[in-house]
């Protein structure tokens, strides 16, 4: 309500606005600050009007907004340049209001018009009070949304002055809450216990204070809860199925790695019954072998003969029917018979008589070979 002070002494000067001494507007608006006076014929000063934004404080000084004096307007004082005007170009008229626009936060206070012209000096306070919209709230569902389990619906605003008022409606099917809902007007909340399927739907939430609302949507759907033995025997036999498939890889390992070891060592069986090769260098001295023995032969007398026909051939080079021959089927070397003897030595003219002619016989050691 409008507070108005008196001067002591007696006067005709009176302030007439009868209008609202508490305002609320919304930030960003304008408003109008109303301040009506008259004036007796008495009152001969010059006219002074002067708005103020009181201090909270008492040891703080006012603030001058607007000023009217010797019949001139001043807008320029700080706390609100360029934002606060008279409303009527001419104030002394009876009309000392004064309009305040892109108003903040911060403008928020008590506001005084005092009209002087003496000897009357009459004022007035208006308490001003800037409020923010709620800015759009966001709603959402808090926890999960499962069939017997207590669910929580939130709506919350980022922005807005206190006080905010929330409120819940259904906008779907029945449009009637569930009967276990418990709403909280001051926190926004809607708390449904043991939540059934017929709470699924769509629903609103609406956020006020003095100045304007916002609002938000939210669609809810309540499920079944999950099979948790089913989700616990899946992840069973998933494990089981895991195991089984590493068994089986490493048995396949295991059996691969013995087959292999295994033909390895057959290869290694069947190389060691072939035998090996002869080298060029025995080959070569079973040729000379041979062709000393058929110098030998050269040289061989009827005396003589008997040994090479009983000597065992050891230098008789083996083909490869000797080698694939199995050691069963090796002929045995015949047996040792005991040699004739000697014949006669016959004289030379013997020898010619009987038509023979004498040979020179080179000499000879043991072994065949020629001296």
């Amino acid at each position: 309500m409008s507070v108005y002070v008196h001067s002591g002494m007696a006067s005709s000067l009176e302030i007439t606005s009868k209008g609202q001494g508490s305002i609320e507007v919304a930030s960003g608006q304008t408003v109008k600050l109303e301040c009506h006076f008259t004036l007796a014929p008495e009152d001969l000063a010059p006219l002074d009007i002067e708005w103020s934004l009181l201090a909270s404080d008492n040891q703080k000084e006012d603030k001058v907004v607007i000023l009217y004096s010797g019949d001139r307007a001043f807008e320029d004082y700080p706390v609100m340049k360029g934002r606060v005007h008279f409303n009527m170009a001419d104030p002394k008229n009876g009309d000392a209001s004064i309009n305040l626009t892109g108003l903040r936060p911060s403008d928020t206070g008590t506001y005084q018009c005092k009209v002087k012209k003496a000897p009357g000096i009459r004022s007035r306070k208006i308490l001003l009070t800037v409020m923010v919209k709620p800015s759009r709230p966001r709603c959402y569902a808090e926890g999960p949304t499962e069939q017997g389990k207590d669910v929580v619906l939130r709506c919350m605003c980022k922005e807005g002055t206190n006080p905010l008022q929330y409120t819940w409606e259904k906008i779907s099917d029945s449009k009637i809450l569930p009967a276990s809902a418990v709403l909280d007007p001051v926190g926004g909340t809607m708390n449904v216990r043991n939540a059934s399927t017929s709470v699924s739907g769509t629903y609103r939430c609406k956020a006020t204070n003095l100045v304007g609302n916002e609002e938000c949507i939210l669609h809810v759907n309540i499920t079944p809860p999950p099979n948790t033995a089913g989700i616990i025997a899946g992840a069973i036999i998933a494990v089981l199925l895991i195991l089984i498939i590493i068994a089986i890889v490493l048995f396949c390992c295991c059996r691969a790695r013995q087959r292999k070891k295994y033909e390895k060592e057959i290869c290694n069986e069947i190389r060691e019954d072939v035998p090996p090769p002869k080298s060029r260098v025995s080959t070569a001295r079973s040729f000379t072998s041979v062709g000393s023995h058929r110098s030998s032969l050269g040289s061989m007398t009827p005396s003589n003969l008997h040994e090479y026909a009983l000597k065992p051939q050891y230098d008789k080079i083996p083909s490869s029917e000797d080698f694939d021959r199995p050691p069963s089927h090796t002929p045995l070397a015949p047996p040792v018979l005991p040699a004739p003897a000697a014949a006669p030595r016959m004289a030379g003219p013997n020898l010619s008589r009987m038509g023979g002619i004498p040979v020179m016989i080179p000499a000879q050691n043991r072994d065949g070979s020629i001296v």
